[in-house]
């Protein structure tokens, strides 16, 4: 007998983890003993707890976050087979959090991907198969109190998110196994467990078959990144609730279509509905009693205010189950919303109104939790995303957490709800995992546990069926299972392309260049165009984002898309020096497969400052704009963009500006304008209120009169500059300064005897130039040197690259225009009445191109360089990236004062948000630290520029066309990786006691099509032809 049972107990004891080996390498095995998944809610005892809404405070939850017991291995092979034994020693394991993940927690490292998979350098894919080497495995223990009052009642365990994989054990008890990692798992442990102490162990596992289909772009970590807790429910309970909502008689009147799955034990109980609106006051009820296990059920709620991203109205719905003998059994809050989506005529419409989408793709990534990203972050994320002029998030590319659904519902985004599927390391080729019928139910599963568990969200309004995968039938059959199952909402995949479009009902590509958008959109189509990703926003970006919504404003079926995307997807960690860097992929070890920074693509850093380029986006996407009528005589009209909502909400506020000072101001208090209308307005000025001379513009904003949550009173929604009178351009000029009509300020004078400087001379000016190389190598006026030591005055074409610059392989192919050899051929100087004039002529032979460079001096130390790039005929030469001068001042000058646009950097293809003003500014703000050193930092349409000390005293730099400018403490060479990129950081670059001043006639613009290829519109980038540039610098104090 003794045999037989030890034999008994080593068979269980080999099965329970055959079971779990058999699951993780074989697909079509996803989970065992795992829960079908339900909407997401919690069943509270009473209704004033279910109103209070916080679970954990009900006496049905036992949170398991905390301090776990936990070992880890590096390989698979060597994980621990009997840990889960009730009898097993873990005194010498070590501690791990839950939530937490496991590389930033000190086993193994952090891993950055785009595609391939994260063996890619050591394993070739071959599905299911997966490396047991690097396969790190961690074990987990922990004792649980049950309550008991839990006594006879059904114990769920739910795990939040959990990568790759789960194998469970109670008290030693194999429980079951789940895969998909970013959808909770639920177990029901009522056979497992009893009152008082639980042993509850499980085992993760870093891959395992489903890794195929989580191929996502994103960091590779491992543990769990959610919530854990247990939950217990009466035996009689509501398994399931989904609601439906819809509108009739003219988008006026909703109703309910509610599906209650119950369980089998609840028959003979009444189930009760009520719905009701924000103020408590009931609008619908219904009382059923439960005679089967799925009731159909309709509220009709009468007339009901809609549910949008505009006027985010929620109801409150509450299902409240009771025994025969009418006690609470238990009581379901949901919070629902009346609104319709629907596609006609070629359009997403949302309550019978077409919409712009104004989007973004949102990864759940935080610097220091990983995939942990607390309530208060995400809260954060929605502010900033409100604040930007957003209406759309994208949850890319697998579902997020249920909280983040519920914020998106309160404070009104739409929302792409995507299943985690991505095979995108197996790529597009004929045979993809979705063409192969042994991962159908791989395919399906992740799709219909996405669908039921964010069903009852309002804000969701689409379904993504995965992300960068090959089409194929299993892509079909989540289609049709979808549409079968909730008929009320579209559903999208991506990689179905236009005319091949069956599963799809929006085309939603990635990265359509703008000419594609405007042939698709302008041939009457019967499928809208949302690109689910689109404008790569990767380092200094964003340039040219205007002309996608040039396009999208004018074709009515080009309705917008998702930003590729949110946030710079890195982590803290410490740098050279002990600095603290944002690390990227390869920044942890040399060994792991990496694609660099290209994790690093968002509008907002890790830690949630907006990246300069933001500016762009708020402004292009911005629901309020102005048309010009009479700007003379204060005439505009006002449109309000917005598909549901007038705009009496906000005041308009304007200012008149001279030569960038202000001389009127005013405001609207009022504002009467209903949705998609323009009405005419007149501002309180007419043209005889204008000053006669100077450049005059109208600056207007739309502000918030009240706080709308999350954004305060006074927030600006929208902003517009309008050029009332252009600037008239005034050729500088060099002349004889006199003190008054009678005294001279001073003569210079040529001195050609030294062989080695050409020197310039007056009074209290001295400039010398090189004659090895032409260059002005000294500038002195009254005693004070406006040139560093040892350096000069020199030609500029070359720009420290860009992301987008590095992926469109400029560093290697435009190389010839850094620092290119320029040979003197002949240095002249010569006397014009009391200018002194210096001439250089060069060549540029690896070019090839000529060069003129000539200073007119004046007596006060003022010169008028004149730049001219003189090129070959018939030759083909890559472009240039900068035309302009540069030079090194001292330190201490290090204040800025400039008439152009700003105040943050801004560039010829991304400069719309940047308004022409009078900014007063320092060079230590001129730098902003992408997460990889580049170029940043310019300001263009300048019309003057100081560049000055504490005292004032400085260099003034005009030109008759508006220039561009930038004035930083790091060197255009230490923000220059080379041809390849080094795993830089800006943090580690160290500024240089000096100031690195660029004057520039023009810079090529940013781009954002892709960082792979795509190069700045062509009116944006600086061809090879002939350049002049002409421009003044003379000492002049400018008091700050």
């Amino acid at each position: 007998m003794k045999k037989f049972l030890i034999l008994s107990l080593l068979l269980l004891f080999c099965g329970t983890l055959r079971a779990g080996d058999d699951a993780r390498h074989d697909p079509s095995i996803n989970a065992i003993n795992r829960l079908p998944m339900h909407a997401a809610f919690f069943a509270y005892e009473s209704a004033e707890k279910a109103i209070a809404g916080n679970r954990k405070a009900s006496e049905r939850y036992l949170s398991l976050n905390g301090t776990w017991k936990f070992l880890w291995v590096r390989d698979a092979c060597d994980r621990p087979d009997t840990f889960f034994r009730t009898d097993f020693d873990d005194k010498a394991w070590k501690t791990m959090p839950v939530p937490g993940m496991w590389q930033l927690n000190g086993y193994g490292d952090p891993q950055y991907v785009n595609h391939g998979y994260p063996w890619r350098e050591q394993f070739k894919s071959d599905p299911p198969h997966y490396p047991d080497t690097g396969n790190h495995v961690g074990s987990y223990r922990r004792v649980i109190e049950i309550p008991e009052t839990w006594s006879g009642q059904q114990v769920i365990a739910h795990f939040g998110s959990v990568t790759s994989n789960m194998s469970l054990w109670v008290n030693g008890r194999y429980v079951g196994y789940s895969e998909d990692s970013k959808l909770e798992a639920e177990f029901d442990l009522t056979p497992y467990v009893k009152p008082g102490a639980n042993l509850i162990a499980f085992q993760i596992f870093r891959w395992c078959d489903g890794t195929y289909l989580e191929d996502q772009d994103f960091f590779r970590l491992s543990g769990i990144a959610r919530d854990c807790y247990l939950y217990t429910r009466d035996e009689r309970h509501i398994a399931d609730l989904q609601v439906t909502p819809s509108l009739d008689n003219g988008y006026t009147t909703g109703q309910l279509d509610i599906r209650a799955e119950m369980s089998r034990s609840s028959k003979g109980c009444t189930l009760e509905l009520e719905v009701s609106d924000h103020t408590g006051r009931p609008v619908a009820s219904e009382r059923t009693k439960v005679s089967a296990t799925r009731q159909q059920i309709r509220l009709n709620a009468g007339k009901v205010d809609l549910w949008s991203a505009e006027t985010p109205v929620l109801y409150r719905l509450t299902a409240t189950l009771r025994a025969p003998s009418g006690e609470v059994i238990e009581v379901i809050p949901l919070r629902t919303g009346f609104r319709e989506v629907k596609i006609a005529g070629g359009q997403l419409l949302v309550n019978g109104r077409p919409i712009l989408v104004k989007g973004v793709n949102r990864h759940e990534m935080d610097p220091d939790g990983g995939y942990i990203v607390s309530e208060e972050r995400m809260l954060q994320d929605i502010r900033i995303l409100k604040e930007n002029n957003f209406n759309a998030v994208r949850t890319c590319h697998y579902p997020d957490d249920v909280r983040w659904y519920e914020l998106c519902d309160e404070y009104g985004l739409y929302v792409v709800a995507e299943a985690n599927i991505e095979s995108h390391g197996m790529g597009y080729g004929k045979n993809p995992l979705a063409s192969d019928p042994v991962w159908k139910k791989a395919h399906l599963e992740r799709n219909e546990r996405n669908v039921r568990r964010n069903f009852n969200h309002p804000s969701v309004i689409i379904w993504s069926l995965g992300n960068e995968s090959g089409d194929g039938a299993n892509f079909t059959a989540c289609y049709d299972w979808i549409k079968a199952y909730d008929p009320s909402r579209p559903v999208q995949f991506e990689q179905a392309f236009w005319g091949k479009d069956h599963n799809t009902d929006i085309i939603c590509p990635m990265y359509w260049y703008y000419d594609k958008c405007k042939r698709y959109a302008s041939d009457n189509p019967k499928k809208p165009l949302i690109q689910c990703e689109y404008a790569h926003a990767m380092g200094n970006s964003m340039g040219g984002f205007k002309e996608y919504w040039d396009l999208i404003r004018k074709y009515p079926s080009y309705q917008g898309g998702f930003i590729w995307d949110f946030v710079d997807q890195s982590l803290r960690k410490q740098g050279k020096n002990g600095v603290m860097i944002y690390g990227y992929g390869g920044d942890w070890n040399p060994y792991d497969a990496s694609d660099k920074n290209f994790c690093d693509n968002g509008l907002v850093s890790p830690d949630r400052i907006p990246n300069p380029h933001m500016h762009e986006v708020r402004y292009w996407q911005q629901p309020i704009w102005v048309r010009e009528v009479d700007l003379q005589t204060g005439r505009i009209a006002v449109f309000n963009e917005y598909a549901f909502r007038d705009i009496s909400a906000y005041s308009l506020h304007w200012r008149l500006l001279c030569d960038g000072h202000e001389v009127l101001c005013g405001s609207v208090p009022s504002l009467d304008v209903a949705p998609q209308t323009e009405v005419p307005l007149q501002l309180a000025y007419d043209a005889g209120s204008l000053p006669t001379e100077g450049e005059l513009l109208l600056d207007i904003a739309f502000r918030l009169q009240n706080a709308e949550a999350p954004l305060p009173a006074g927030h600006t929604v929208a902003r517009q500059q309008l050029v009332v009178r252009e600037r008239k351009a005034e050729m500088p000029e060099i002349a004889v300064r006199r003190i008054d009509s009678y005294t001279s300020d001073g003569t210079v004078a040529l001195v050609q005897e030294d062989r080695n400087f050409l020197i310039v001379e007056g009074e209290n000016i001295r400039l010398d130039f090189d004659r090895r190389n032409g260059f002005m190598t000294r500038y002195e006026v009254d005693g004070v040197a406006y040139l560093y030591p040892g350096t000069t005055l020199r030609p500029n074409f070359w720009r420290a690259p860009t992301d987008n610059d590095f992926g469109a392989g400029v560093q290697r192919k435009n190389r010839m225009w850094n620092n290119p050899r320029i040979e003197l051929k002949e240095l002249v100087g010569r006397m014009e009445g009391e200018i002194a004039v210096i001439t250089a002529d060069y060549e540029l032979p690896e070019i090839p191109a000529k060069l003129q460079m000539e200073y007119r001096v004046g007596n006060t130390g003022e010169i008028l360089v004149t730049e001219k790039l003189i090129t070959a005929k018939d030759v083909k030469v890559p472009d240039l990236q900068r035309f302009g001068m540069r030079m090194e001042m001292p330190a201490t000058f290090d204040r800025i004062n400039y008439y152009g646009r700003g105040p943050w950097e801004n560039y010829s293809d991304r400069k719309s948000s940047a308004f022409l003003g009078l900014y007063s500014q320092t060079v230590d703000e001129q730098f902003y630290p992408y997460i990889r050193p580049q170029e940043t930092g310019t300001k263009s349409d300048i019309r003057w520029w100081h560049q000055g000390d504490r005292s004032g005293r400085g260099l003034m730099f005009t030109s008759a066309e508006p220039f561009s400018a930038s004035a930083l403490h790091y060197s255009q060479e230490s923000l220059d990786e080379g041809l390849t990129k080094k795993q830089g950081h800006s943090q580690e670059v160290v500024p240089q006691d000096r100031v690195f001043l660029c004057i520039d006639k023009a810079q090529s613009g940013l781009g954002c099509v892709n960082s792979w290829g795509a190069r700045p519109g062509a009116a944006y980038r600086l061809p090879y032809k002939d350049y002049v540039f002409e421009f003044r610098m003379a000492p002049e104090i400018k008091l700050y």
